[in-house]
Order: structure tokens, then sequence, then C-alpha cells
């Protein structure tokens, strides 16, 4: 593949001058002392014969690769986070690097192999990233060099990126709060694994503080929590159906997650009832099917992209240990508006 590869005695020879005074010319070093005639011959030549620089010979100098590790478990086959790894590869190119990405999918074993041929290409650093928000163990081969986290944490105290969870729901419920939602807001998706163990989540105990800080800040309580096993429509569908059947029923419902949201919009359709007229919704995460629900759906986007992105700057240019939070935008879509005025009773939901 290589065979015919322009080398910089070829450059150098086409342009007339030696292959020390080419190589100081291509690498732009000062007080060479030659013409701007001959640095434009040294150009023209190498254009011409398509040269390339020696990357595996100018690592052994700069010991520097210009490459960069990206190790996650399911993020590079996950449509949702896609966005992770075009951040990353944009900073990166923006950067000269390249990124070599593997995925391991939980393998202990394969991610074991990965890292080390990774790490066999010498590479400058990585970001090791997971697709659920959440804390987990830093396998001790990349601790040598430059290591940044994505969409989790560690007890190694490293630089991370994380979406900043408790402002967006703080987002959220002043949404509701500034269109006069006040004392019937419901919350759907209550967990307590996922908000009692890190290496499960750290999303949702984040997302649950700054919906309970909000509230609190306006003395404003919520009439009721719904706990779900997951995170999954079918639970925000049952749970909907719960808050139903109480009197006084909600005007307003902040779901966890898009998903759960998409099963309470179909529990209030079944039920008679209009989104936002009747009940307000707002949610987490901006699923590339929230703006297709009919309104669509208000919520807390995850900014994967920029997350991605700032993974890379951290590897490059060094960071604190702990965490870099980045913003989730809010989505402002057509599901909230004012309670109504005189709130009917639900027709019965089919059974």
């Amino acid at each position: 593949m290589g065979r015919n590869r322009a080398t910089l005695a070829d450059v150098a020879r086409l342009a007339g001058l030696s292959k020390t005074a080419a190589s100081m010319v291509l690498n732009g070093r000062e007080g060479t002392r030659l013409s701007a005639e001959a640095h434009q011959r040294v150009f023209a030549a190498a254009e011409e014969l398509g040269y390339r620089p020696n990357m595996a010979a100018r690592s052994l100098r700069t010991r520097k690769t210009a490459t960069i590790a990206f190790v996650s478990d399911i993020v590079a086959t996950t449509r949702f986070a896609g966005d992770l790894i075009r951040g990353a590869l944009d900073a990166a190119r923006e950067r000269d690097h390249v990124l070599l990405i593997t995925e391991t999918q939980g393998d202990a074993a394969f991610e074991r192999y990965a890292i080390e041929a990774m790490l066999d290409r010498q590479v400058d650093g990585v970001v090791y990233a997971a697709m659920a928000t959440r804390r987990l163990t830093v396998p001790p081969a990349i601790l040598g060099g430059p290591v940044v986290l994505l969409n989790a944490v560690s007890p190694d105290e490293l630089p991370c990126v994380l979406p900043d969870d408790e402002q967006a729901a703080v987002a959220l419920v002043e949404a509701l709060l500034a269109h006069g939602h006040r004392d019937r807001i419901a919350l759907i998706g209550r967990n307590r694994l996922k908000e009692g163990d890190p290496e499960v989540s750290i999303a949702a105990p984040a997302r649950l503080r700054g919906i309970r800080a909000a509230l609190a800040a306006a003395d404003v309580g919520l009439l009721a929590e719904c706990f779900c096993a997951e995170w999954l429509p079918e639970h925000g569908y049952a749970a909907m159906r719960t808050l139903l059947s109480r009197s006084p029923r909600p005007t307003a419902v902040v779901c966890m997650n898009d998903r759960l949201a998409f099963g309470a919009y179909q529990a209030l359709g079944e039920a008679g009832l209009a989104i936002p007229d009747d009940i307000s919704v707002v949610s987490f995460d901006d699923d590339p099917i929230a703006a297709w629900l009919r309104p669509g759906l208000t919520t807390a986007a995850l900014p994967h992209e920029r997350m991605g992105r700032r993974a890379v700057e951290l590897v490059l240019d060094g960071g604190d240990a702990g965490p870099s939070y980045v913003p989730m935008p809010l989505r402002r879509r057509r599901s909230v508006a004012a309670p109504a005025a005189g709130v009917p009773a639900p027709r019965r939901a089919p059974a």
C-alpha cells in the first residue's frame, strides 16, 4: 500500500535542496535562512508528489501520535447517543487528531484486548464513555496517560463530562410554574434503584434534586409521585392512568424521560384529554421522536454532541479532576399551557 509513497528525499530532490532543508521547511522551523522562493519550491514539490509526513517517524521524535482512543460500552451502536461520537470526531479533526473508536458491549475480556491494542498504538489520550450516565470502574491500564470520562464518573477523581441534569430539571419545573401550574404538578418515574445506586444511574437523583429544588424555591409541593419499574412507555402509560384516577387530577406532569412521556401521551389520548389544554407534559432527553409527537413534547435535550467535543478538548488541553457539566437545552414545544379554568373529569379509560 505504501510502496510508491513519496518520501522526504523525493521532495528534496524535486525542489533542488537537501533533505534537511526540505524537512525544516515542511516542519515550519524558523531561522532556516532559506529564501521565500526555496520555500515555495518545497511546498510545490510536496503537493506535486502527494507527499505525506511519516507519522510513525514523527511520533518517535515528538512522543505524540495525533491519535485519541474512544472506548465505550454500547455508545457506538446506539442511535440515541450517536452525537457523542460525532462531537468527539469533529473536535479531534479540528485539532488534527484521529479518533480510534472501539465498543466493548460490556465484555471485560474484549475491553482489555481493545485497550491494549490502542495503547500499543501510543494514543495521546483516552476518552472512556458510557451510554447510561453512571459511576463506573476505569481499567487501570489507561490511567497512565490523559483520561477523560464521558457521560460517567469514577472513584478515581478523573476529569469527566456530564449533562447538567439538575439544572435541566429546574428549567422544566420553572417552565410549568411560569404558566401558572402550582399545587397540582405530578411526577412520573420515581425509581429507587436508579436513585439509590450510582452504578445504575447518576442522572435520576440529579433530576430529582433539581425538581425538588425548583418546587421548594417556589414554595410548591408535588401533588403525586408515581414509581416506575423502568423508564419505558408502558410504565409511563400505567402511571398516567393511575394519576387520572385521582381526585383532583394533576394539571401538569413531569416525566423522568421521554419514553415515559410517550406512554403518558397514549393514556391521556385514550381518556379523551388534550395536551396541553387539559394537562401539560414535560420531560427529559429530547428523543428524536419527541418533536414528532402531537403536540410536540417540551423536553430538556441531552447535549451529546457538545459533550463529545468537550471530552476531546479536555484530553488534549488537560482539565481539573471532577465533573465538567454541559447545559441541557430546553426544547420548548407545544405540550405546555396554562391550567384550564374548569377541569372536567376524564372520560373513563378503556380497560
